[in-house]
């Protein structure tokens, strides 16, 4: 493809977004599957605009609302605008070729020139929102978590983050699972991270179904602080555990691997293509001690059943995902402050719900994807007033006795932000019953 038709495809891809209101990757696939002649380099050439557009949103809009763009609020001002903050000029060459993209008519031109000519993307008179890339309607929510550390923290969440890999204890040490890398035909460089004694970090983004390392269990995408909140369960082999909301399966490998496939380890979903989705993924780890079950809810009669059974009763809850904002920028336009309202109901319930299953003298983990109180300290504070017979087990108690290492938060929960400790945005609070 001609640059000038990745232009006009990353255009499209942009508008497809905006008009569906399905996650980003979803609607790039899509726009892919049907066009089956554009190759794999074209992909990703086309990609790499489209989410970055995603990344800067804000900022474009902001300088072309300033600028009076004709057509502001368009993928195609935003995609023209994007290669004026990389200093492409839009030459009338660029523009040639089938299916290209039509070059900038002189009101379009006037604007990009603008734009080459800035210093910086940022500008003083830029409010909180702009310079971080977030929603507006979350300033005050945000502002009251970080004060004066707002725009710092959440200009982390703008860049792409970095791949980490969880290394499969069930098969492979962290040295022998970095040498396995390496080795590979894509030489693999991989380094510890910081915090987790699980965690790889890659300094390039690889396809990993080639890889053999992650072909043959060795390793899973993971991130470091997804990994923390599973290792913060410390489930133990022999033990009975709950991964409540299972998803696709991530912590509950992790925890598989804790418990060394001793023991009894129920994987829950409500969405059985969910619960489908984690069997390859278990059986490449070589995980057996997992039993997969789809529940229909907070009222599942199973739940009833097996109420107090279980050691460890891990609950990562469906929340907004701001703290996955690096990997996913689509979702942060796509959130509303109904949508927040509605997840922290449903969060309340799920938790209420999963806590049936804790024995006396079991653990309940609450873990979120997300940044905001309402979905973390609040929901803790108010199970905890409903629940008097949960404590809760202060983090840096649990460090140190399971990872040994100086602890990164103060307590008592964990919370880890990108900005302070280089991961995904996290929220875990583990609950235990008393004996």
């Amino acid at each position: 493809m001609t640059p000038a038709a990745r232009l006009q495809a990353a255009i499209e891809v942009l508008t497809e977004i905006e008009k569906s209101a399905r996650p980003a990757d979803s609607a790039a696939a899509a726009y892919f599957r049907e066009r089956r002649y554009i190759g794999s380099g074209d992909r990703r050439a086309i990609a790499e605009v489209v989410w970055r557009v995603l990344r800067r949103k804000a900022r474009i809009d902001w300088w072309l609302e300033r600028l009076d763009h004709p057509e502001r609020g368009h993928a195609r001002a935003r995609v023209l605008a994007d290669m004026a903050f990389e200093g492409i000029r839009p030459e009338p060459d660029l523009f040639k070729g089938p299916h290209s993209a039509y070059p900038p008519e002189p009101p379009e031109r006037r604007v990009i020139d603008m734009l080459l000519e800035l210093k910086s993307q940022f500008h003083r008179d830029m409010p909180p929102h702009v310079r971080g890339e977030y929603p507006e309607w979350l300033t005050p929510r945000l502002s009251a978590l970080y004060g004066d550390r707002l725009v710092d923290e959440m200009g982390a969440m703008r860049d792409e983050a970095p791949l980490d890999l969880r290394v499969n204890s069930l098969k492979a040490t962290r040295d022998q699972a970095i040498g396995a890398l390496a080795r590979d035909k894509l030489r693999i460089q991989a380094t510890p991270t910081p915090l987790s004694p699980l965690g790889l970090r890659l300094k390039r983004r690889v396809p990993l179904v080639q890889v053999q390392a992650w072909r043959d269990g060795l390793v899973e995408v993971q991130d470091e602080g997804s990994q923390l909140v599973a290792l913060l369960a410390d489930a133990r082999p022999g033990m009975a555990v709950v991964d409540y909301c299972a998803g696709a399966g991530g912590k509950t490998l992790c925890l598989a691997a804790a418990m060394e496939n001793k023991g009894r380890l129920v994987a829950c979903d409500v969405a059985e293509w969910r619960v489908d989705r984690a069997g390859d993924r278990l059986r490449r780890a070589g995980v057996h001690n997992v039993t997969k079950r789809v529940i229909e809810g907070e009222a599942d009669k199973w739940i009833k059943r097996s109420a107090a059974s279980f050691d460890r009763v891990l609950v990562d809850a469906p929340c907004t995902g701001t703290g996955t904002w690096r990997r996913n920028p689509d979702a942060k336009w796509q959130l509303g402050e109904t949508d927040l309202l509605e997840l922290v109901e449903r969060q309340k319930a799920i938790l209420a719900s999963a806590a049936r299953l804790t024995r006396p003298g079991g653990r309940l983990i609450y873990a979120t994807c997300s940044l905001l109180t309402e979905e973390n300290e609040d929901q803790v504070a108010a199970f905890l007033a409903a629940h008097p017979e949960y404590k809760v087990v202060p983090a840096p108690e649990l460090w140190a006795a399971i990872i040994g290492t100086p602890c990164p938060v103060p307590g008592p929960y964990l919370r880890l932000s990108p900005l302070v400790h280089g991961t995904d945005g996290f929220f875990g609070a583990v609950l235990e019953k008393a004996a």
